[in-house]
């Protein structure tokens, strides 16, 4: 079992940064990717970014390439979501996920172990 609690969240002007967090306990060591997805009222939950836990390897969605940053730190098994220039479509509850084996990128069923959720409100 891993358990991931997220971190970070905040209300924010249009053009703001917020990074969040993700800290993992238990299998750690088990860990294939961690990922981060967000749930908007009303809409299904999408893929945001993920990385690979190893090597590093990252993948974003089309609608934040360029503005987020996935990165992690493997000594406090950390993984952080550096949000720039926000803008009021990226107001949602972000989840952080993980995955002990190779199940995609983007697919929210091929993660097995998923934080809490933290808001995130970007106001225009």
């Amino acid at each position: 079992q891993v358990q991931l609690v997220e971190s970070g969240r905040g209300l924010v002007q249009a053009g703001d940064s917020l990074r969040l967090s993700c800290a993992a306990s238990g299998r750690t060591f088990s860990m294939y990717r961690m990922g981060w997805f967000r749930q908007a009222p009303g809409k299904e939950r999408e893929f945001v970014a993920a990385i690979t836990w190893s090597a590093g390897s990252t993948y974003y969605a089309a609608s934040v390439k360029g503005r987020f940053t996935i990165s992690r730190d493997k000594t406090v098994n950390t993984v952080y979501l550096q949000m720039n220039s926000l803008i009021p479509e990226d107001t949602a509850v972000y989840y952080c996920a993980a995955q002990s084996s190779n199940s995609g990128w983007v697919n929210p069923g091929g993660y097995a172990y998923w934080g809490q959720g933290t808001q995130v409100t970007v106001s225009s």
